[in-house]
């Protein structure tokens, strides 16, 4: 039984670490290694706690709700001593489509800029395609909270961005 559930497990995190790692870096707002290091977190905590995991409704939604409390933990006990840059730093173009390379990075800053908890909330709403009460449980927080912040990052964002995306987009 106990090698049955490991070979579940296993299965589980193969099919579901790209998902997570894509979600993490954009809640870490472009940092790779933050974010692969809350997946391997993520992944630790989903293993421990597998035999309650498989009987969830949703697995894959549970696994996202760890990441963002995984996420926001990390937040909140972040040293004094780590301090945060507004510049990324330059990434090789790895052969992909790179037409929207100034997008991509023009929206993982402006991400940068909002608190977590209101990138938290970008992210599972407009990236997860959550509801707000889904995003209201992943993070522990209330319905009208998520609305708030939702209306509020939202707004910073377009501060951030203006009004039109479209003068990121290349032709």
């Amino acid at each position: 039984m106990r090698q049955v559930l490991a070979d579940r497990y296993a299965e589980f995190a193969a099919a579901r670490a790209g998902h997570l790692y894509r979600s993490a870096c954009l809640l870490t707002a472009g940092d790779t290694h933050l974010a692969e290091d809350l997946v391997q977190e993520t992944l630790g905590r989903l293993y421990i706690s597998w035999h309650r995991v498989t009987r969830a409704d949703n697995p894959a939604g549970y696994a996202q709700t760890v990441l963002t409390r995984t996420f926001l933990a990390h937040q909140r006990r972040r040293s004094s001593t780590e301090r945060a840059t507004d510049v990324l730093p330059d990434r090789p173009d790895t052969g992909s489509a790179s037409d929207d390379l100034s997008l991509r990075m023009t929206l993982l800053e402006a991400l940068a800029r909002l608190p977590a908890k209101d990138r938290a909330v970008v992210v599972l709403r407009y990236w997860e395609d959550r509801s707000i009460e889904q995003t209201a449980d992943a993070m522990n927080a209330s319905s009208a909270a998520v609305r708030t912040r939702c209306t509020r990052a939202l707004g910073r964002l377009r501060e951030l961005l203006g009004e039109n995306l479209s003068e990121y987009v290349s032709p």
